[in-house]
């Protein structure tokens, strides 16, 4: 979950309390304040915007996968989120990292999350609170990922 535009700290604080009309919220993590990261030629680089604040939330539903995703998406939108291209700035990003140890892969929806392994600022407030989860394509505890990140771009720094 993360905000850039807007109020950030109040809207992923409010979106913490939307998500409990689909999902029984179990946990959530401590709010980072991250730099806003995008990629070009395969790499991560800093982008100009405002720095997002970012944390992890574990639930259960009784959601598929894909009505997950849809409800997430109502969510997002009823924060005013507006996709125009990809890495711009938004009020509200709720990604689904994980369902259980599923592997999905269509092209509406991948999970795990492709590009989780690779971000402080999923797996530091996930590691918070699931650090023995374990991700199903990478064969590592949600923990050992988040120790070995080697790149400081994606570093979290804790509210």
């Amino acid at each position: 979950m993360g905000s850039n535009l807007g109020d950030s700290l109040r809207i992923v604080n409010q979106a913490v309390t939307a998500l409990g009309e689909g999902v029984n919220v179990t946990a959530v993590s401590r709010w980072y304040r991250t730099k806003p990261i995008g990629y070009r030629e395969g790499q991560p680089c800093l982008l100009e915007q405002p720095d997002f604040i970012n944390g992890c939330v574990i639930g259960t539903t009784s959601l598929s996968p894909g009505e997950l995703l849809e409800f997430l998406l109502r969510v997002e939108q009823s924060f005013g989120r507006v996709r125009r291209q990809k890495y711009d700035a938004r009020t509200l990003d709720l990604d689904l990292l994980l369902y259980a140890d599923a592997v999905i892969a269509t092209p509406r929806l991948q999970v795990p999350h492709p590009r989780m392994t690779d971000r402080g600022f999923v797996l530091i407030p996930l590691a918070e609170i699931a650090p023995d989860w374990w991700h199903p394509l990478a064969n590592r505890s949600v923990l050992d990922l988040a120790q070995s990140l080697t790149h400081s771009l994606c570093q979290p720094v804790p509210l």
